[in-house]
């Protein structure tokens, strides 16, 4: 089959550039899932609320959606940081985190979409900025700024959580709290307080993560559901508290979505993209960049 070289280089670009964005998304999970051994499952819900606020702040207020989702994480945090406060009463401490704590997390799940159900119904949203719907064009190559800025923004924000786990105290004691909780007791920081900060640090990034889904795509309560697989099968490709796996995976997911969409039709490309999943923890079980 003879591809065109212009369709076939727009559609890796975009998958990059759609990658970039499947990181933001799943950050967040790499840091509760990886991290704290936490199966947040509600994490896609959370980022649907995000994009509620973004909606909110945009078309009652005006704001960029972007700016306000940054305004917004501090709320975020302390949402985490409370959500986590009741699992690790109810659950962690009593030895129940494995069945009915994923139940815990179902439930949140199913509250915020019913809650945006009655509150904003069933139609799709969308946000208003000078950077949906321009592109630039570097020869033969499509850059739709609704992705470019996404993909912008996905960047600093993993990187300055990057710089946050590297050189700070709290973010060395985030890594080593699942690794050794005693070691970190002898250091003088409680493993509990620990956990709860990370957390919260995972679900203020759902309030950027959702600024940049409905700056890509119109957004409606249920569309949650549609990245509990993919953020999942990301983190563990890249391999689990892996920032640089995470980004890594979402890229070639993106890629390999954007190929598939583009030569043979969006219905094939979950299949493929979660194929070479399989393909990829058949040969390296602990993920590309995971401990062997």
């Amino acid at each position: 089959m003879d591809i065109p070289f212009d369709l076939l280089s727009n559609a890796v670009v975009s998958g990059i550039l759609l990658g970039g964005f499947y990181a933001a998304v799943t950050i967040g999970i790499s840091i509760s899932f990886g991290m704290l051994d936490v199966v947040n499952i509600a994490h896609p819900g959370f980022i649907v609320l995000g994009s509620y606020t973004a909606f909110i702040a945009n078309n009652v207020f005006g704001f960029d959606p972007i700016l306000s989702s940054i305004v917004l994480l501090p709320p975020f945090y302390l949402l985490g940081v409370a959500i986590y406060w009741v699992y690790d009463v109810a659950f962690e401490r009593r030895g129940d985190a494995a069945i009915r704590g994923l139940a815990f997390f179902f439930g949140i799940l199913f509250l915020i979409e019913v809650g945006l159900v009655l509150t904003f119904g069933v139609d799709y949203r969308l946000v208003v900025a000078p950077y949906i719907g321009p592109s630039l064009h570097l020869g033969a190559i499509d850059l739709p700024l609704r992705l470019v800025v996404p993909f912008l923004v996905s960047w600093a924000l993993i990187g300055a959580l990057q710089l946050f786990m590297s050189y700070t105290f709290l973010g060395r004691a985030v890594q080593a709290v699942a690794q050794d909780p005693m070691a970190l007791r002898l250091m003088g920081a409680h493993p509990g307080r620990i956990k709860r900060i990370a957390f919260g640090l995972s679900i203020a990034t759902a309030s950027i993560a959702g600024a940049t889904l409905i700056i890509i795509q119109p957004v409606e309560p249920s569309i949650a559901r549609d990245y509990i697989g993919r953020i999942f099968a990301i983190s563990v490709m890249g391999g689990l508290g892996s920032f640089g796996g995470t980004v890594v995976a979402a890229m070639i997911l993106g890629i390999m979505e954007s190929l598939t969409s583009t030569f043979y039709g969006p219905s094939w490309s979950p299949a493929v993209a979660f194929g070479f999943l399989l393909m990829t923890l058949a040969i390296r079980p602990a993920g590309l960049f995971g401990r062997s």
